[in-house]
């Protein structure tokens, strides 16, 4: 019996989904990105037509390289200097976010970033804080959003933030991560900050195996202690596969799988980036086969010009996957956030399964959630 319930992108954004690796100010609107910059004196946006900034963001993404991909952020940074800005660019996040049918997303930032006007640390992490409760708010309680606080690897404020993360966990932060460019930064920089994050029982992910290989990837699970992967694309050079389809895995693509430890996969941004060269030969392909932890994301949903209904959208086109493959996805995310046990399986039971209950007949079970 064929499913009633087709897999289109419209059915897709109505679906139940969660989010764990996406960044504040890379998923802006571009109105937001030109009243901001009028309203502060931002003169330095490459145009003030809305279609065509969108255009520029993709574009300018689209060069091929993470240090290229990075540069576009000089402009929604530029734009979020202040109390107001950064409240409303939250609460539009969460809005958008809901409006995809994302119910959990952990959005992240550096607070360091916002600060060129005078604001301090912690002003910035209130106004994000009170922008999300406000979008939320807004949805009706359709979403709940968590903060990741970031810390760029080529500074040396890591411990700084790594302290701000602590002491906002109870405020609406769940969360560290280090984000930037990988190569000449590998994540031992900054051990002291994940030393103390253990020391105080804390959630730490971080960017690796992106645009730097394995070795990235081992530093940050074996020296740093890292909870998931932020990308983690790069363990695919750890598999080898045969002709006849037969794969073997390295002692850390083994490693990886066998402890669960979730990647938080971003196909198009990984296109952009050089990661991966298109949809059909990106990792997750065959990750997903293989059973790894893989989540979907969507990285800078400005620069990529993606949701996480599209990106699930252009692996159902390009792997043929059903409805049962998304709920495993889905269910992959939830149980990888990093808000407590007993809200994961709340959200699972009474939010998603029930959510996927209505796209999929029993026949179509997914064979290995988890």
């Amino acid at each position: 019996m064929s499913n009633p319930n087709p897999v289109t992108p419209e059915a897709i954004r109505r679906a139940p989904k969660v989010l764990l690796h996406d960044h504040l100010d890379g998923g802006l609107r571009p109105r937001t990105v030109i009243e901001l910059a009028d309203a502060s004196g931002y003169v330095d946006l490459p145009t003030t037509d809305e279609a065509e900034l969108g255009q520029w963001f993709t574009e300018a993404a689209n060069a091929g390289t993470l240090e290229r991909y990075l540069e576009t952020f000089a402009h929604t940074c530029g734009v979020m200097q202040s109390e107001e800005a950064l409240v409303r660019v939250a609460s539009e996040c969460a809005q958008d976010l809901a409006d995809d049918g994302v119910v959990y997303a952990e959005v992240r930032y550096a607070p360091e970033l916002f600060t060129e006007k005078g604001l301090s640390l912690d002003t910035v992490i209130q106004a994000v804080e009170a922008g999300f409760r406000e979008g939320e708010k807004a949805t009706g309680g359709k979403i709940r959003i968590g903060t990741l606080l970031c810390a760029m690897r080529q500074n040396a404020r890591s411990a700084e933030i790594a302290e701000m993360a602590v002491r906002y966990r109870d405020h609406g932060v769940v969360g560290f991560d280090i984000a930037g460019p990988e190569a000449g930064f590998p994540p031992t920089r900054n051990l002291d900050a994940f030393e103390y994050l253990r020391q105080q029982n804390a959630h730490f992910t971080i960017h690796a195996g992106e645009s730097f290989g394995l070795p990235s990837i081992w530093e940050a699970l074996q020296h740093c202690g890292a909870e998931r992967l932020g990308h983690g694309v790069r363990i695919v050079d750890d598999i080898k596969v045969d002709p006849d389809g037969t794969a073997h895995l390295g002692r850390l693509a083994s490693y990886v799988r066998d402890r669960r430890i979730p990647l938080e996969m971003c196909p198009s941004s990984n296109i952009q980036t050089g990661a991966a060269p298109s949809i059909a030969e990106h990792p997750i392909g065959l990750l997903t086969k293989l059973r790894f932890r893989v989540t979907v994301n969507t990285d800078n949903r400005l620069m990529s010009g993606c949701s996480v209904s599209s990106e699930m959208a252009a692996l159902v086109e390009t792997f043929g996957y059903g409805w049962a493959d998304l709920r495993w996805f889905t269910v992959n995310a939830m149980k990888s956030a990093f808000i407590g046990f007993d809200e994961r399986l709340d959200l699972i039971n009474n939010v998603i399964k029930p959510g996927y209950a209505a796209l999929i007949d029993e026949a179509g079970r997914h064979p290995s959630e988890g």
